[in-house]
């Protein structure tokens, strides 16, 4: 999520200094790894474009998004949505990966990878973003993802991140500890390493007891009943904040992609804090059988339409 608001950011930004074209590859770069992780956070954090556009130059990337994503973005962990378990009969894959080509306009502008893999109870999740074609000789970025959940329960374990956009390079580790008793809250806790400054922070905030991450929550998704005109809430822990997000799912689709055609059913993600409308959208298409693949997610903004393509499972 931390990329795709940066892509947000700077695509206000470069919009309002006119040089759409190149700053727009640019920028893109960053957005083919963020829409890695905003599936859930998109439609939120559309709430504070406003405030984006006036960041100055000089403003570190930390005080970009504390001031693009206020700290009442979130909501008080012990009112959140309870998370429910995947559906009776429903299995997450042994082994998986999917490969997606991202396209901007007229450009491939990255590939993203996801691998699922089942240790024991855990499954784990991990993603990877890399520019591809013109967009790498702008601006260099390679950053990878990991997650893990529960399989039986869908809560998430942890989530890490090591980012290299440019010369910034930055590891964090989010891990997610459950309530010492029952009826208490958890605690997620964040360590964040900036590799080139050789400093390190870390922070803690209140959970709900069971959450899921902006990475595990494609794929928990996956695991609900998705029937047409009915939603699926669910808490999102991400950033120090807790965000209530609704999945509705609308309806019928046929999709095409480099991997097939396929019968889907389309679902978009919003949450209640801080939406504003017509801002854009994020909308995932998942295959209407078993499996549940997320064959296409799209994002549309102002600035134009960002598309993963599913290009292979295996």
């Amino acid at each position: 999520m931390v990329f795709a608001l940066n892509w947000i950011l700077f695509s206000h930004r470069f919009a309002l200094e006119g040089n759409v074209f190149l700053n727009g590859l640019n920028h893109c770069k960053r957005w083919v790894c963020g829409a890695v992780l905003a599936v859930a956070a998109c439609p939120w954090v559309g709430a504070r474009a406003q405030t984006a556009a006036t960041v100055t130059p000089k403003t570190t990337l930390a005080q970009k998004l504390s001031n693009f994503v206020s700290p009442q973005g979130g909501i008080d962990p012990a009112q959140a949505p309870v998370l429910q378990p995947p559906a009776a009969g429903y299995s997450f894959p042994q082994k998986q990966t999917l490969t997606y080509a991202v396209d901007w306009r007229v450009f491939t502008a990255g590939v993203a990878v996801f691998k699922l893999e089942q240790v024991g109870p855990v499954t784990k999740v991990s993603a990877t973003a890399d520019t591809v074609g013109a967009t790498n000789m702008i601006y260099q970025v390679v950053d990878r993802f990991q997650s893990s959940f529960n399989t039986q329960t869908g809560c998430s374990v942890g989530f890490s991140k090591q980012t290299q956009e440019g010369r910034r390079k930055v590891s964090s580790d989010l891990i997610f500890q459950p309530p010492a008793a029952a009826g208490q809250l958890g605690k997620q806790v964040q360590v964040e390493r900036n590799l080139g400054k050789g400093t390190v922070k870390q922070l803690e905030a209140p959970i709900p007891a069971c959450v899921t991450d902006s990475l595990s929550g494609i794929f928990y998704v996956g695991s609900q009943r998705l029937i047409p005109g009915g939603d699926i809430k669910l808490p999102l822990a991400d950033a120090m904040r807790t965000v209530a997000v609704t999945m509705r799912v609308e309806a019928h689709e046929e999709v095409k992609t480099p991997a097939g055609t396929f019968q889907t059913v389309r679902v978009q993600p919003t949450a209640d804090a801080g939406v504003v409308k017509n801002r854009g959208t994020i909308t995932i298409w998942y295959t209407d059988d078993v499996r549940h693949l997320p064959v296409q997610i799209r994002a549309k903004l102002f600035w134009g339409t960002i598309t993963f393509h599913l290009q292979s499972v295996s």
